[in-house]
């Protein structure tokens, strides 16, 4: 089992930063792909981005080069680092992970998932 909080949403201005963070208990840490997914009102859950244990990522087309996704295997902890915020990133952001390799985009790998912390992006 893995429980995970996320932290550090809010609301911003666009062109804001805001850094979000996952801490993992349970399972061994390093060893779980660690994701990002969110949800806008009235529209389905999509992938943000991922992260290997080995430090692979993989990153949604609308996110590249705007987020990062990292992680603290001594701390447990992922985070995702967003930057030049636009009001389309506006949703609930959700941290999940899962224990094969791959960082997967498909929402269904995913195990365990988090609580979900809100970002809003004022325009």
């Amino acid at each position: 089992q893995v429980q995970l909080v996320e932290s550090g949403g809010g609301l911003v201005q666009a062109g804001g930063s805001l850094r979000l963070s996952c801490a993992a208990s349970g399972r061994t840490f390093s060893r779980v792909v660690m994701g990002w997914f969110r949800q806008a009102p009235g529209k389905e859950r999509e992938f943000v981005a991922a992260i290997s244990w080995s430090g692979g990522r993989n990153y949604a087309d609308s996110v590249k080069g705007r987020f990062t996704i990292s992680r603290d295997n001594a701390k447990n902890t992922a985070y995702l680092q967003m930057n030049s915020l636009k009001p389309e990133d506006t949703a609930v952001y959700y941290c999940a992970a899962h224990a094969n390799y791959n960082p997967t985009a498909l929402e269904s790998a995913y195990d365990y998932w988090g609580q979900g912390t809100q970002v809003t992006v004022s325009s």
